[in-house]
């Protein structure tokens, strides 16, 4: 069956780094469009991050441009987030998705496998 599995979240102070992992099974992941999304407490889960099948186009939300990057390696059907330049604001669950369906890529709905989460905490 289809499995997306995060890891890689924890506890990091404002200004440091973090890489997360998204592992992939149970579907074609090489031909898959993948992103992440973020949920912090209280508010909507959030588009974070995209990037097409074959990597040559990636979308990133304005608050983590140029702080974050999202890259795959089809080969270990694995999906990467590495996180510069930590803020508090930042702090949230992150999600990894596969989007299956049609539509504008920063909504939820366009995606059909997530991941259980893992949670990343900026904070002093």
């Amino acid at each position: 069956q289809v499995q997306l599995v995060e890891s890689g979240g924890g506890l990091v102070q404002p200004g440091g780094s973090l890489r997360l992992f998204c592992a992939a099974s149970g579907f074609t992941f090489s031909t898959t469009t993948m992103g992440w999304f973020r949920q912090a407490p209280g508010k909507e889960r959030e588009f974070v991050a995209l990037i097409t099948w074959s990597s040559n186009r990636t979308y990133y939300t304005d608050s983590v441009k140029g702080r974050f990057t999202i890259s795959r390696d089809n080969a270990k059907n694995t999906v990467y987030l590495q996180m510069n330049s930590l803020k508090p604001e930042d702090t949230a669950v992150y999600y990894c998705a596969a989007k299956t369906n049609s539509g504008d890529y920063s909504l939820v709905r366009a995606y059909g496998y997530w991941g259980q989460g893992t949670q990343v905490t900026v904070s002093s």
